[in-house]
């Protein structure tokens, strides 16, 4: 059973609409990330779920009961984007209220503050007023607070906002950590790189729409472009490549390959190994996350495909003198 399922979900605010349809599934244990411009219908998504905002339309389920299930939410942690705490707490005292909201008995609690706050990394700051904390700091003890009572789900809006890069990597490692003991997370965060690096899918929201969802992986492949590299001091052989129908364009001491619609990279590679060229770089090529969705929400389609790509490569293969037959 999916740990969240949303099938046709509709929210209106007088003429605004702001969920227009929205259909996703999020499985057990995995780290999903909505992404969307402020606007989008993102937190109004997760607000539904936690039964927060009401009077919308469609199937929503948590954890297999209808979204805003009252029990369910026992077995949810939400970091909310404009949290502010009382500013007269210590951080520690804070996780102590929150506990005991939890229900969490005097003994076990006690343990989960220590435990969380050095989880977050602000445990030498614990008994400081939460005045005296930085944003970062805010953002820390609030992951804390969502974490407290060891949640099946946890629900994060903008973990990231204000940490600095050390903080966010932190907190990447921590989300990852959670993701292995089976915790389900999803997030929403403006910042795509950080998304890029820990979430398994994603779906991109425009004005209350879902127009792209799937596997990071997936979606930032650049489908039908290969970089491919030769051993020093072979040349790849563009005009014969290019005789078989190709695009080929040299970049840097590699070569970038463009397959049109219906080609296969095997013939190229098959007519390097008949040139007994040796064989040490093949990758289909990447856009980042950033790209595409700038690309969905790019309104100039006129000067969409003018927009320089940043190129990245998520993996390289090198093959060895003795095994130049394989790629990958």
């Amino acid at each position: 059973m999916p740990v969240l399922e949303i099938v046709d979900l509709q929210k209106r605010y007088g003429r605004i609409e702001a969920l227009g349809g929205v259909t996703l599934t999020v499985k057990e244990g995995e780290i999903f990330g909505l992404l969307g411009q402020n606007g989008a219908g993102k937190t109004t998504l997760i607000k539904i779920m936690l039964g927060i905002t009401r009077g919308w339309s469609g199937k929503a389920f948590l954890l297999g009961e209808p979204a805003g299930t009252a029990h369910v939410r026992a077995r949810v942690g939400y970091l909310p984007e404009d949290h502010s705490f009382p500013d007269y707490h210590t951080g520690y005292s804070l996780l102590d209220f929150y506990g005991q909201l939890l229900g969490l008995a005097g003994a076990d609690r006690k343990k989960r503050i220590t435990k969380m706050l050095e989880q977050v990394g602000i445990a030498d700051r614990m008994h400081y007023k939460i005045r005296t904390y930085s944003k970062g700091m805010k953002q820390r003890v609030g992951i804390a607070q969502a974490l407290m009572h060891a949640p099946d789900v946890i629900f994060l809006d903008e973990p990231t906002d204000g940490v600095d890069p050390v903080g966010r990597r932190d907190i990447r490692e921590l989300l990852i950590e959670l993701k292995k003991h089976g915790t389900t997370i999803f997030l929403n965060s403006h910042l795509l790189g950080e998304v890029e690096l820990i979430c398994d899918r994603v779906a991109i929201l425009r004005k209350g729409k879902m127009i792209r969802e799937g596997d990071v992986n997936t979606l930032t492949k650049q489908k039908g472009r290969f970089l491919i590299g030769l051993a020093p001091g072979q040349v790849f052989p563009i005009p014969e490549i290019r005789n078989l129908g190709y695009e080929v364009a040299p970049l840097g001491d590699r070569w970038e390959v463009q397959l049109l619609e219906g080609q296969s990279i095997d013939p190229v590679i098959d007519f390097l190994r008949s040139r007994t060229l040796n064989l040490r770089h093949l990758v289909e090529k990447r856009q980042t996350l950033e790209d595409l969705f700038l690309e969905t929400h790019d309104d100039r389609s006129d000067k969409r495909d003018k927009r320089p790509k940043r190129e990245t490569s998520d993996k390289i293969t090198v093959l060895e003198p003795a095994d130049e037959g394989h790629k990958s």
